[in-house]
C-alpha cells in the first residue's frame, strides 16, 4: 500500500471545506476495519485513508501549514500504513468508566503480547507491538497499543484464496477468541495484502 505524500493531503483551507464529507467517508470506511475482541478490546486496522484522516486532523488542530511540519506528521503516521505483507492496527482496551479502566489496565500488563491472529492452516501470529515507544510499565499497561502482524508469503496467498481468519487474546485476565472474524472485516484485511511478484 503506497505511503502518503504531501500531494495526497488537503491544504488547511481546502480541508475546512471538505472536512464534514471526508469525516463521514472515513467513519463509513472504518466500519469494516474495527474488530471487536470481546466486550472491552478492539483492533482498528489502519490503512492510507485512516492515516490521511489522522494527519489532516493533526494539521488542522496544530495549524500546521509549513512543509517541514507537514513532513513530520507524514513521518509519524506513514509507518502505520500496511506494506502488503502485514496488518497494522491500533489496539484499544475500552472501558468507559475511569475506575474500572484503571483496575483493568493494572490486571492486563503484557496484554499487547497476548493478542493474536491466525490464518487457517498456519500457526497464530503474535504482533510486534509499540515499535515507536514502550507503552507499559510493570504496574499497568496502556489502553492503546500499536501493532504489526507480519504474514508469510504462504499466509498471504492463503488469505487471498479465501482462508478463514481468526483472532483473539490469551491473557489470564482477558481471554477471547473470534473465529471466524466477520466477512466484511476479512474482505478488508484480504484487500490490504499483496501477493509478491
Amino acid at each position: 500500500m503506497p505511503k502518503l505524500t504531501r500531494d495526497d493531503l488537503y491544504s488547511l483551507e481546502k480541508y475546512a471545506q471538505v472536512r464534514n464529507d471526508f469525516r463521514a467517508q472515513v467513519i463509513e470506511h472504518k466500519k469494516n476495519r474495527r474488530l471487536a475482541l470481546g466486550e472491552h478490546a478492539a483492533l482498528y486496522f489502519e490503512d492510507a485513508l485512516t492515516m490521511q484522516y489522522q494527519i489532516q486532523e493533526m494539521l488542522r488542530i496544530e495549524r500546521i501549514f509549513e512543509a517541514e511540519g507537514i513532513q513530520q506528521e507524514l513521518d509519524v503516521y506513514n509507518p502505520l500504513i500496511p506494506d502488503g505483507s502485514n496488518w497494522k492496527a491500533t489496539f484499544m482496551m475500552e472501558y468507559p468508566d475511569v475506575d474500572q479502566r484503571r483496575e483493568a489496565l493494572a490486571r492486563l500488563v503484557g496484554v499487547e503480547r497476548k493478542v493474536w491472529m491466525q490464518v487457517e492452516g498456519f500457526d497464530p501470529i503474535t504482533p510486534i507491538s509499540n515499535e515507536d515507544l514502550e507503552r507499559s510499565t510493570p504496574d499497568k499497561t496502556a489502553s492503546v497499543h500499536f501493532m504489526r502482524f507480519e504474514l508469510t508469503r504462504a499466509m498471504v496467498a492463503a488469505v487471498k484464496a479465501g482462508a478463514v481468519i481468526s483472532a483473539g487474546i490469551d491473557h489470564p485476565a482477558y481471554s477471547v477468541m473470534v473465529k471466524p472474524i466477520p466477512d466484511n472485516i476479512r474482505a478488508t484485511l484480504a484487500a490490504d495484502l499483496t501477493i509478491p511478484a
